[in-house]
Order: C-alpha cells, then structure tokens, then sequence
C-alpha cells in the first residue's frame, strides 16, 4: 500500500479521514504550523482557571461576588457525555445518515472543520445540531443511540438556563441590566450544540483537534470528559502570550465568552481564544453549547456604552453572517470572525 503521508487534504474526506481510519502516522495536511504551537509558552501545570459560583448570581448584590455550583445534576452530565460516547461509536451507515458539509445545515456529522476543505486538516469528528427551541429541532436528532435525543436534550435545557443566567450577569455588569439580552436570547435565541470527538492520535505534537480560534457566540458552555482544551493568556509574558491547560474538573463547566460578548461590551470583555490538543492514547468528547440571538437577530454595540471618548468599535452582525464567513473564510489560516467587525480608527 502506497504511504499517504504526503497526500492533500482532499484524501481524507468523511469517511475516509485518519482519524476515522486509525492511522498509525500523522499526514502531512494535518502537521500544524510552528506558529501554532509555540510549546515553550504553554503552562503545563494548568494555572488555576477562574471559578464562579453561579449559585451567587441568584443571591443579593452583596453576595454575588463569590466564587462554583452551577445547578445540573451530574447524571445529567454524565448521561449527555455517555450518548455522545455511543454516537461515534456506532457502524459508520448509521452516522453516515448526518453526513453534510453545509454549515447552514440545522443537523450535520463530518470532520475537521470544513471536511476536505481546509488547508490543514484536524483530528477531529463532530456531530452539530440546533437545539433551541429544542421541539423544533429534536425530531432531527440521532435515533441512535436510542436514548440519544431524551439525554442530550436534558443536557441543552439544563445548559440553556444556565446561559441565561449568565448572561444576565454579563449584561448586569455592563451597566444594561439583568433582562437586556436575556429576553431575546430566551425567546428567540440560538442554541448550537457541538459534540465533537477526538480520537487517539499516534503523534499529538503533529496535530490539533482544532486551531487557535475564537467562537461566533455570546457565550459558549463546555462539558468535557479529558483535558485538552487549551486558553491563550495574551497578557503573560510581557504581553508575548501564554497557552494555559484548562484543568479537568469532574462536573465543572467551562464557559467561554464569544465574539457577540466582546461587540455586546464594545470590547471591554473579550473573546477567548482556545485550541484543542490531542491524546495519545484516550479518546476525548466535548460537548460545546454555543449561545447568541437569533438567526438573523443582529449583535450591536448598545448605545449606553457609546460616547464621544468612546465610539462603537464593532459593525454588527449575526449568527448567519458568521456562518457566510465560514463559508467563504479558512479558519485553519489564522481568519477570525471578530477581525471582520473590528472598526479600524
């Protein structure tokens, strides 16, 4: 059998990628470049990360300045991260069902990011589907495994609630109130769940599961089963950067703030930028639960937070603008959405 180390990207397409197939070696379109992985920045001993108390934002503004306790059962966690686990393990027919490489797709199984595509490729599979109002998109979910579409809904509610009081908290303390985006995102805000896989990898300094990135949305919600997911510091060292190892904590959420937030507070938030490393040996889920406004609901810099010393710093967009950039946009290349709204001076 011819090595097909040096192949292109398009060799390994769904179904066919190395990271399905087990690859006993790293091929050449999924080697990151040196400017990805800067390893003698990396914190290897996981700085503690903050924690919050969410327990504390139903409290008095006296004691909402604690810090963990976010209310979700840990068999909920578990059984969301179980069903995921089972997913990618069924015969490949079945999962071929959801196989689509349309990001504008309300439910799609595929690799990467953008299968075949991309310059790069990463080791990753993952399965994406809507989930709010989760009665209009369930009907869409995997039948398989059986108890798929019952726990993994579980899961988004509980996920959901919490990401409106969150976000509450956000809008709070930029002055705009507790119901200022919370309303809409409640009534007709999208949920995005990513549940995404990430497969042994014989080599893991050769790859990434994904590059340095931000996410479109207001918040993202993360649940993972192994560490892996890796935050960039940008003020340590001297203001060079830092990546830091985000801990495993068995029922801890990890909660990212997105590119919405950073428009949403005319940049007094920022979007976190993160990448995810691989395992040599162990398989690691994640299920991400990415939340913003509707559709076609445009984020925009409030005008409580705009003056003559302080002009809007961001054009305003939505979850489809995003998608179009995705579309036109290789993420892998370094693009990021929130360079695109950035009003230059």
């Amino acid at each position: 059998m011819e090595n097909e180390k040096g192949e292109s990207s398009s060799t390994f397409k769904m179904d066919n990628s190395a990271q399905e197939r087990s690859l006993p070696y790293v091929p050449d379109c999924y080697a990151v470049p040196p400017s990805y992985e800067p390893r003698d920045a990396l914190d290897s001993n996981s700085e503690i990360v903050p924690t919050i108390d969410i327990s504390r934002l139903k409290s008095s503004d006296d004691e909402r300045r604690g810090i963990v306790n976010h209310g979700i059962n840990q068999n909920i966690l578990d059984d969301a991260l179980e069903v995921a686990h089972g997913f990618f393990e069924l015969p490949a027919k079945e999962k071929k069902k959801f196989m689509s490489n349309d990001v504008y797709a309300p439910v799609r199984y595929t690799t990467s990011i953008k299968d075949g595509l991309d310059k790069i490729q990463f080791w990753r599979i993952f399965l994406k589907h809507y989930a709010h109002p989760l009665h209009r998109w369930i009907h869409l979910w995997p039948q398989n495994p059986p108890e798929y579409r019952e726990k993994m809904g579980k899961f988004c509610e509980e996920v959901r609630s919490l990401s409106l009081e969150i976000m509450g908290a956000i809008t709070e303390s930029l002055g705009l109130g507790r119901d200022n985006l919370s309303s809409r995102m409640d009534k007709n805000g999208m949920q995005v769940m990513a549940v995404n896989c990430y497969p042994p990898c014989p080599d893991p300094t050769a790859a990434l599961g994904l590059p340095p990135h931000s996410d479109y949305s207001c918040i993202t919600i993360l649940l993972q089963n192994l560490t892996g997911l890796e935050i960039f510091h940008p003020s340590a060292h001297g203001g060079s950067g830092r990546w830091v190892l985000v801990p495993e904590v068995k029922g801890v959420l990890k909660v990212h703030i997105g590119d919405h937030v950073e428009v949403l507070s005319n940049g007094l938030y920022k979007s976190v930028i993160h990448k995810v490393t691989l395992n040599e040996e162990k398989t690691r889920i994640s299920l991400a639960s990415l939340h913003s406004l509707g559709m076609d609901d445009k984020m925009s810099v409030p005008y409580q937070l705009v003056n003559n010393e302080n002009p809007a710093r961001y054009r305003e967009s939505s979850f489809n603008d995003f998608l179009d950039f995705l579309v036109k946009n290789d993420i892998s290349q370094g693009e990021r959405f929130i360079d695109t709204l950035r009003i230059k001076d």
